[in-house]
């Protein structure tokens, strides 16, 4: 399916590539059209050997509030997984850049990269168990890999939100830059990441992936499970009927 330019926007900086999520009338959600705008530009930073780097950014006021629960995703991508990004085999760096929220699968595609900006506008949050889901993009076990494990607890299963210097300070987050400046920062530290071999850069990621291949197999193993179960319970149909009437969920923990 071809990419909807109106919702994914690409553009080169030298080396790096910068693909941009722009659908803020729906606090850029990804829907399928988004997923494969994504996953086409992040194919061309894979693909192309001029691109050394890459940035995925939002826009001002909001990074992703992760799938569209309207309209869906419409399923994996074939080289990307959730998203065209989650799943994804990448020999690149990856930065988010984030401005304003980042909440359940925008969070879990800034954990799907391999550095973090933020502005000071920014916030992380997983809001799934309020609405009677889980996190079933690679947080359950990114989350306690990026976040001390407490801390990532305590974002699955309360919905709180992490501030860009909470995660600054606890070390998720990379560079704190001031409102509007996390896409500048960010091509600061891609220019910093080309100024190095690509070869020893690929071959670094590479090894650090490899390391974890075991784990996130079982990650990905576990997730499953956890959606089969409560894909089968009460509290997901309430949960998703509450947020779309607007009201306090009536959970029955059935």
């Amino acid at each position: 399916m071809p990419s909807d330019e109106s919702t994914v926007r690409r553009e080169r900086r030298g080396r790096v590539l910068v693909v941009r999520i722009d659908r803020e009338a729906k606090r850029n959600a990804i829907d399928r059209a988004t997923a494969c705008g994504i996953d086409e530009a992040l194919n061309l930073l894979e693909d192309d050997d001029q691109l050394w780097a890459g940035i995925i950014t939002g826009t001002t006021a909001v990074f992703s509030a992760g799938s569209d629960l309207r309209d869906g995703t419409g399923g994996p991508t074939e080289r990307g997984g959730e998203y065209g990004v989650i799943r994804r085999r990448r020999s690149k760096p990856l930065i988010a850049a984030v401005e304003g929220p980042a909440f359940g699968g925008g969070f879990e595609i800034a954990l799907a990269c391999d550095l973090v900006v933020a502005s000071r506008t920014a916030r992380f949050a997983l809001p799934e168990s309020r609405r009677g889901v889980i996190a079933s993009s690679g947080a359950l076990f990114r989350a306690m890999r990026a976040l001390p494990l407490n801390v990532a607890k305590e974002l699955l299963i309360t919905g709180a939100v992490l501030d860009a210097d909470r995660g600054y300070q606890i070390g998720f987050v990379n560079r704190v830059t001031a409102p509007g400046e996390a896409l500048a920062v960010a091509l600061e530290l891609a220019g910093d990441i080309c100024a190095s071999s690509p070869v020893s850069v690929s071959t670094s990621l590479s090894a650090i992936t490899a390391q974890h291949d075991a784990a996130d197999a079982a990650g990905w193993e576990v997730t499953a499970r956890a959606v089969e179960r409560v894909k089968a319970s009460d509290d997901l149909k309430e949960g998703v009927a509450a947020f779309f009437e607007k009201r306090e969920p009536r959970w029955t923990g059935r």
